[in-house]
């Protein structure tokens, strides 16, 4: 089990109390002196910052980012209270970087891993870092630059109000989306973002894989982050249990951010089938537990009944073809058996997600 350690900036308050010498007694006569800037201390005095009576936190997980988060630091807007920085074993600079700023900025935390634990990972430590530190909405913002932080509100006006508990940036929504994003990820998110549909219930959700993301407290501490899948696939991880719990979740429109910096490791074809792999046993694993221990519902009769006519379909698949090709000719019997098995596991499948996409109307944002 990794271990992590955690840093915040210490506060100057005390010593600027005993740095600082009492001040002359103004005249009445001397005119009005500029008020100095706000110091992190008196910052603090002063409580949290919050954003419509909101604490807001936000979590950004970043792995050799020493060139790309000072600038993430720098933009966040005053009303964020803390900014939660989980150095996921990075081998540059970032370390130092985050250190630096924190000595200027009291709201910074730093987070290290020692172990590396993948942007999943990353994201859960900043999770439970919110959740046990009383902040109302965690936000997850890449260490790479590739969120904009004035978009911050549109994000936050949702769960804020309460119309959700989950809300997240959709980039596939813009009329820029496919010039902007790099075509193979564009193909790639475009995928992946069907499979979730069908995974987590969320039909009306798209761009799975946005990582821009605004999560409530009730969500926070009703999720076991230990058991959150730890790599590229979190979002889509996160969507399922999400689902199971019956939380609200929506889509904010957002122009996409690229060509900032930033550097991508990640490997299109490999996750591809990565987290379609993790989609399939996360579906199986919704179904039970939502619609089956929690609250039965008829609904998987009918995805069982598409299951078996599918596996009918594919033995009778393959002995259409061994007959054709041995007598020549089409095997009518197989064919009219064959041509039934799929028509009723289509049908059997599309009246599953019929019931599925009913029954979790409620959960729109």
């Amino acid at each position: 089990m990794s271990t992590t350690q955690s840093s915040e900036a210490p506060s100057p308050a005390a010593a600027e109390e005993e740095a600082t010498p009492e001040p002359a007694e103004a005249s009445e006569s001397s005119p009005a002196e500029e008020t100095p800037a706000e110091t992190a201390g008196e910052q603090a005095a002063k409580g949290p910052r919050t954003y419509r009576e909101h604490r807001i936190g936000i979590v950004v997980p970043c792995h050799n980012e020493e060139t790309q988060i000072g600038r993430v630091i720098e933009t966040m807007p005053d009303f964020v209270d803390k900014i939660i920085i989980i150095n996921d074993t990075s081998t540059d600079g970032t370390h130092d970087v985050v250190v630096g700023y924190q000595e200027h900025d009291d709201r910074v935390v730093l987070i290290d891993h020692e172990i590396n634990q993948g942007v999943g990972g990353a994201i859960a430590s900043g999770y439970k870092w919110a959740r046990d530190n009383d902040i109302d909405i965690a936000v997850v913002m890449a260490g790479d630059g590739q969120m904009d932080p004035a978009e911050l509100p549109r994000l936050l006006d949702p769960v804020v109000e309460g119309r959700v508990d989950y809300s997240k940036a959709n980039r596939l929504l813009s009329g820029q989306a496919y010039r902007k994003i790099p075509k193979v990820r564009y193909f790639g998110n475009s995928v992946l973002s069907l499979l979730t549909k069908i995974a987590s219930g969320y039909w009306h959700i798209a761009d799975s894989q946005t990582g821009y993301t605004a999560i409530n407290k009730r969500a926070l501490k009703q999720i076991d982050w230990d058991r959150m899948y730890k790599r590229y696939g979190q979002p889509n991880d996160l969507l399922v249990r999400l689902n199971v719990y019956n939380f609200r979740v929506c889509d904010i429109p957002m122009e996409p951010v690229y060509n900032v910096g930033e550097r991508s490791g990640i490997k299109i074809r490999r996750v591809l089938f990565t987290i379609s792999w993790l989609l399939l046993s996360r579906f199986f694993w919704r179904l039970k537990e939502k619609y089956i221990i929690r609250d039965f519902h008829p609904l998987v009769f009918f995805y069982l009944l598409s299951f078996v006519m599918f596996a009918v379909s594919s033995v009778f698949t393959v002995r259409f073809g061994m007959l054709w090709y041995q007598q020549k000719q089409v095997p009518e019997i197989t064919f009219m058996v064959l041509m039934f098995s799929v028509t009723m596991g289509l049908m059997s499948a599309f009246f599953a997600m019929m019931f599925d996409m009913e029954s979790n109307r409620d959960l729109r944002g």
